[in-house]
């Protein structure tokens, strides 16, 4: 559900730095929000913090969130940590392979284009999205 920045409060919270907000920023711009923050009933915060800030840095009144109706504080810290604690990064050698792949995408060589206007030529004939 959508929900307005402005209503969302924030208490304390474990993350005491907010890092890398510009860069977040950027790829909510790009791509849109990706993952609801997590809010109580009261519209509390529970977890999405950077996505709130980087939300409001870029304009948006509103944002996409999950409500979670957990009365228990202990609770509603277990999923603040969890959600940030549960992450683990890409290995760099596959960081590597999608970055190489990425590049071969936005860059493909002659007979990938080649290719690729077959194919879209095919889809576009008959209708076909992607």
């Amino acid at each position: 559900m959508q929900v307005e920045i402005a209503s969302i409060r924030i208490r304390k919270r474990v993350r005491k730095e907010l890092r890398d907000i510009d860069q977040l920023a950027d790829s909510m711009k790009r791509f849109g929000q990706l993952h609801p923050i997590v809010i109580t009933p009261k519209k509390v915060l529970i977890s999405g913090r950077r996505r709130l800030e980087a939300a409001r840095s870029i304009g948006w009144s509103s944002i996409e969130a999950i409500v979670i109706s957990h009365s228990d504080v202990a609770k509603r810290l277990e999923i603040e940590l969890d959600e940030n604690v549960q992450r683990y990064p890409l290995a760099h050698d596959e960081l590597g392979i999608a970055l190489e792949r990425l590049e071969k995408l936005k860059n493909p060589g002659f007979f990938r284009r080649v290719w690729n206007a077959i194919v879209s030529f095919f889809r576009k004939l008959f209708g076909i999205e992607d």
